[in-house]
């Protein structure tokens, strides 16, 4: 009897401090490639011409067949721990878009199948940085934050401001003051699921720094505990550790950029009691926005 394991799968055990060997598994689409016939010439024939399609001379059953489409290439799931590369300060949207790819700089890499980033292709200025919780299963499926009902939620709440999230192709005419760059505090979402500790939030936040530099945000809101906890620092810890709902209502700083601090919109899809109170921390952070863009100017 043997057992199936996944790289997903194999790097849970090995979180968990399981060891497993197997041998590789042979390839079952290889078996049954071997294993078959090829149709026969009437075969393509009788398909062809029930297509209203009729095959060419140089038709053959190779030739014919249909491919799958073929996937982006995706590196394997990471089963281990590596340093993290230098030079991030300087990197581009793609070359911080493909080392966030290739990350292993923490354990919460284990697994995972693919970091969660929707970068633009270049540098471009978006008044607004959002940042989430780390990504849950919906996200990480989608390679970006904010999804499904939540994403949805958070897409009406910034436009009740005037503001829409980054997009390539619904951007383009959009001026900074109206642009909202999405990201989450930890690119990863691992294999064994628990909550990030303080070393692994620090080590991604060179990546949001990064993000930070290449957007150039007036006012960062944070949306959730984890994203509050990162952006809170270098504040002292006694306010760091305070509750979300105390720290709401103040400015704080993160890399010299104001910080609002507001309920995640998966709190608010159970919480509507506390919508209200989110409306308010977002009229906090436009005027905040404002204030800074009304000072760039006057310089």
């Amino acid at each position: 009897m043997s057992l199936a394991l996944d790289a997903r799968q194999r790097a849970m055990l090995l979180e968990m401090g399981v060891r497993v060997w197997q041998p590789e598994a042979p390839d079952a689409h290889a078996e049954d490639a071997r294993g078959a016939s090829p149709p026969s010439q009437d075969k393509i024939t009788a398909v062809a011409s029930s297509a209203g399609t009729e095959p060419t001379a140089s038709s053959s059953p190779q030739a014919d067949a249909v491919a799958p489409p073929r996937m982006p290439s995706r590196p394997p799931a990471p089963t281990k721990v590596a340093e993290l590369v230098s030079g991030i300060a300087g990197m581009d949207w793609p070359t911080l878009t493909e080392t966030v790819r290739q990350c292993q700089a923490c354990a919460m890499c284990l697994g995972r199948r693919t970091p969660v980033l929707a970068p633009p292709p270049q540098p471009t200025a978006c008044d607004w940085l959002v940042l989430s919780d780390p990504p849950d299963e919906m996200e990480e499926r989608a390679g970006r934050p904010f999804v499904e009902e939540a994403g949805q939620l958070l897409d009406n709440m910034l436009c009740a401001v005037g503001v829409k999230r980054w997009d390539q192709a619904a951007s383009a005419s959009l001026s900074a003051a109206e642009r909202a760059y999405l990201t989450p505090v930890l690119k990863c979402r691992p294999a064994l699921m628990r909550a990030p500790d303080a070393t692994e939030l620090s080590t991604c936040a060179h990546f949001l720094r990064r993000e930070i530099a290449l957007t150039q945000p007036k006012v960062i809101l944070a949306m959730g505990r984890f994203a509050m906890q990162l952006l809170l620092s270098e504040t002292p810890p006694e306010q760091a550790r305070l509750p979300l709902g105390k720290l709401r209502g103040q400015v704080w700083r993160f890399a010299d950029v104001p910080v609002v601090v507001t309920y995640p919109p998966v709190f608010l899809l159970r919480n509507g009691v506390d919508k209200a109170r989110a409306w308010a921390d977002l009229c906090q952070a436009r005027a905040v926005a404002s204030s800074a863009s009304s000072d760039m100017a006057t310089r």
